[in-house]
């Protein structure tokens, strides 16, 4: 079966119904000019890409002090130029700590409201849709830090007292009218059952969504969290689909694309590794062997994922952005979906 447009999915249970492909917006301001973001809204909307997600932080390639916001007020400029605030449905993120903004502090229910308000006056706009906290203050195993994770030194009490405070403030938000609905992002399954489980006891919002990594190479999802969501009606926003673009191969043998990435940021996050390139090649030769760009084959596997929600996906240019909104009508067939299982059996955790 094939779509025209995209998909769409309930978000969570905060009655906000989302497309399934979710237009990133975090190089807005840095390698997206504004003419060039305006032209890949615009497109995004065309295709039925309502679901727009961005970040207080935002553009990235660099992320700075200095630039931070101007991703938001590029949203902001075209919902003035164009009047379709109500066409879209707009998440955004308050940073966390060691952050570019409030000085890399953490979150707190007290920096919640002026967060909020910053982003509300950016984005040009008296709501947001989906409110999220862009990484916990406790740190996790995100960001390549599975490899040497170790959670012991946590406090559980000040964590869970931490959680409550800021539930409450992003209740406060709701009523508020602020926000309709807010979501985790970079979370574990043992933080997210935390923030769900508190919401059920207090009456406080319940997490909407979850916005974690998740790629073909990038799959720390499918082993703990996937069953949280299939249970607790939470599903996946997956961030970096392409992984960070390694999956279109432009980078194998160390090429590096002008204006690219890769250019930008040598070690793309930490996702560059001697196993990367041969992870890399199996998914080409699989989109090659069925007629599939390949870019298609990584956006539509994390798409068709029983708990995705949104894949979100981003382009430099609006060139790019019309390639990869091809995606629309590319269903994998089972057939694929078993040779992506086999690959990933032989290239396991490549990065």
């Amino acid at each position: 079966m094939t779509r025209t447009t995209s998909g769409r999915k309930h978000l969570g249970r905060s009655g906000i119904t989302v497309s399934d492909l979710c237009l990133g917006t975090m190089t807005y301001g840095t390698q997206t000019d504004s003419n060039d973001a305006f032209a890949q809204m615009d497109a995004a909307l065309d295709a039925g890409v309502d679901f727009w997600d961005c970040a207080e932080a935002y553009p990235v390639n660099p992320m700075t002090t200095e630039t931070a916001g101007r991703s938001e007020e590029i949203i902001g400029d075209w919902f003035a130029h164009t009047g379709r605030r109500s066409d879209v449905v707009l998440a955004t993120k308050i940073a966390g700590k060691g952050g570019v903004v409030r000085d890399g502090a953490p979150i707190t229910a007290a920096a919640i409201s002026g967060a909020v308000e910053g982003s509300l006056r950016r984005l040009k706009t008296d709501h947001i849709d989906l409110y999220q906290l862009h990484w916990p203050n406790r740190g996790g195993y995100m960001f390549r830090q599975n490899w040497t994770f170790d959670p012991s030194d946590q406090n559980r009490d000040e964590t869970l007292a931490h959680m409550e405070e800021t539930l409450d403030a992003l209740g406060r938000e709701v009523r508020r009218g602020t926000i309709r609905a807010y979501g985790l992002s970079n979370e574990s399954a043992w933080g997210t059952a935390q923030w769900l489980a508190l919401a059920d006891r207090t009456g406080a919002p319940r997490a909407a969504a979850i916005q974690n990594e998740y790629s073909l190479l990038t799959r720390l999802y499918d082993a703990d969290l996937a069953e949280l969501s299939a249970n607790e009606d939470i599903g996946l926003m997956a961030y970096s689909p392409l992984a960070a673009g390694q999956l279109t191969g432009k980078y194998l043998d160390g090429a590096v694309p002008d204006g690219s990435r890769k250019s930008l940021s040598p070690e793309l996050g930490g996702r560059q590794g001697p196993r990367v390139d041969g992870a890399v090649r199996a998914y080409l030769e699989i989109a090659r062997r069925h007629g599939i760009a390949p870019e298609h084959l990584a956006l539509a596997f994390v798409r068709q994922r029983p708990f995705s929600t949104s894949t979100i996906f981003g382009a430099t240019t609006l060139a790019q952005l019309q390639h990869l909104l091809g995606v629309i009508d590319v269903t994998l067939s089972d057939a694929v979906q078993d040779e992506i299982a086999q690959a990933h059996k032989a290239h396991p955790m490549p990065f």
